[in-house]
């Protein structure tokens, strides 16, 4: 029952195919933005959850912000709103009428509305109201919002011009403090990735020209997808006191003088269960974590007679009450069963194309034995991913289970991303060499697949235009530098000191 393309044969559309499949989101009417099924919305909820938790813990609070943001909020920080012009989606007219008996929209608006692309400005405006003292600082405020961004080529999760995110805006008296906070949630953001998605990330800072508009200081997190490409699957934001500046945002401190304060922003998105898929989806379908999974465990009822319904029904319904108040992860156990009109062949395939953890198929003969049939879909089609245990066994072992397939999913994707960042090309020409190789999917020993290198860059403003001809990126300058010297693997410069990562991106 594998997948229409493989992901060796075609990735792309292996990957659209993987989120139809799984029933998690499809194209809207409404060109460029999507509809987030059951299963999809359901992964975002606990990914969600888990994240604002942390917030919570790290002292910040949930406010909302507007929607629309008036255009001269931008026009007073000029590298922001350069930065998001070609994405912006503006309103203009305040209602529709009818000419020629065609809608068209009527009553222009004084100022144009920019619909939020980010809320720097729209929160700074906030800030500038609320803070007057040191004594007001400093202020911890996150929102879980929309956004839009005019994207040219959406794709499914990874680029629609309506996206779902949170965004975090602190205010601080001091630099110093600042930036700490901008280091903490990024901190909160890899051990979210890592302990909660199993998805394995580089920890950095951004080089100047992929810095946030605006920003002094941009740092991330980036992630190996299975076809060699990275993801950037969170960032934060050092930003100074240049929204602070053209904001208003002053504070009178403990020595009575005026000063402005220092801000950070940080966000994820929807963009991360992207992530979630092409790390790791597989030729069957989606493969979900358990800690986020909408679903853990999937009982299906197998009735071959209609005289055996009600044995059955009773005996999962004594299954789901002997484990319901288990906690795995240290959160209460999801289950579901699935008693829809449908063959329990068909719904195995559906819950393993879902990527459900663990689907158990009982039937009467498990009934009058006590037994289980426990299927993993992590080992779909191994000896281990199918197995008859006793229904005491399995009530005993299943959160274990679940904490095993979470551990193992991430030290999966872990040893792809270890064994596949090269540091072993050290010259300009061997990375162009390298980088002329198209991406594909990362099969096990296969040395000529593109992925990333770990190398020498001097730092050269003109960069960017170098990286765009080789349709790379460097996705971060890790913090653990090496502090050696060597060949800037882009312009063949010597003694070029910084590490980083070059990659293909998405």
């Amino acid at each position: 029952m594998a997948l229409k393309n493989t992901r060796e044969a075609n990735y792309p559309e292996w990957y659209q195919n993987v989120v139809a499949a799984a029933d998690m989101a499809e194209n809207s009417a409404s060109p460029g933005c999507m509809v987030i099924k059951a299963w999809g919305y359901g992964i975002w909820e606990n990914i969600r959850n888990i994240f604002d938790e942390q917030f919570r813990e790290t002292g910040h609070d949930n406010c909302y912000f507007p929607l629309f943001i008036p255009l001269s909020f931008f026009q007073k920080e000029a590298d922001h709103v350069e930065g998001f012009a070609k994405e912006m989606a503006v309103v203009t007219h305040s209602r529709l009428g009818k000419a020629d008996g065609k809608l068209v929209p009527q009553s222009p608006l004084d100022e144009p509305l920019v619909v939020r692309p980010t809320s720097e400005t729209i929160i700074a405006d906030s800030f500038a109201k609320w803070i007057k003292s040191y004594r007001d600082l400093p202020v911890l405020v996150n929102q879980w919002a929309n956004v839009v961004r005019w994207e040219m080529r959406p794709r499914l999760f990874l680029r629609t011009r309506e996206f779902l995110w949170q965004e975090g805006h602190t205010a601080h008296a001091t630099a110093a403090e600042a930036e700490a906070e901008t280091k903490q949630m990024l901190e909160v953001y890899r051990d979210v990735a890592e302990n909660a998605l199993a998805l394995p990330v580089l920890v950095g800072r951004k080089p100047e020209h992929e810095k946030f508009p605006g920003a002094v200081d941009t740092y991330c997190i980036e992630a190996m997808m299975q076809d060699g490409k990275a993801l950037q699957a969170g960032t934060s934001h050092f930003l100074g006191q240049n929204f602070a500046k053209s904001a208003g945002i002053s504070f009178v401190n403990n020595e009575g003088k005026t000063e402005f304060a220092y801000t950070t922003s940080w966000g994820v998105s929807t963009r991360l269960i992207g992530g979630v898929i092409m790390t790791h989806a597989d030729d069957e379908g989606m493969v979900v974590p358990p800690r986020i999974a909408p679903y853990q465990v999937i009982l299906v009822p197998v009735i071959k007679n209609e005289a055996d319904r009600e044995a059955v029904t009773n005996y999962i319904e004594q299954i789901k009450n002997q484990i319901k108040s288990l906690t795995p992860f240290g959160e209460k156990i999801r289950i579901k069963i699935d008693n829809r009109n449908k063959s329990s062949v068909d719904k195995f395939w559906d819950w393993t194309r879902k990527g459900a953890p663990i689907i158990c198929e009982i039937g009467m003969r498990d009934v009058e034995g006590g037994k289980v049939m426990v299927k993993e879909r992590l080992k779909l089609g191994t000896p281990e991913g199918k197995q008859i245990m006793s229904a005491e066994q399995f009530a005993e072992d299943v959160a274990d289970r679940l904490e095993a397939v979470q551990k193992e999913m991430f030290n999966r994707a872990k040893t792809r991303l270890e064994n596949n960042i090269r540091t072993d090309i050290v010259t300009h020409e061997a990375f162009e060499k390298y980088f002329a190789n198209a991406n594909r999917f990362l099969k096990e020993g296969d040395s000529n697949a593109v992925a990333f290198v770990r190398g020498k860059w001097s730092g050269d403003p003109n960069s960017e235009e170098l990286l765009k001809a080789l349709k790379i990126t460097i996705r971060c300058i890790p913090f653990d530098q090496s502090g050696t010297k060597g060949e800037c693997l882009l312009t063949g410069a010597k003694d070029a000191e910084i590490d980083v990562i070059y990659a293909r991106t998405y």
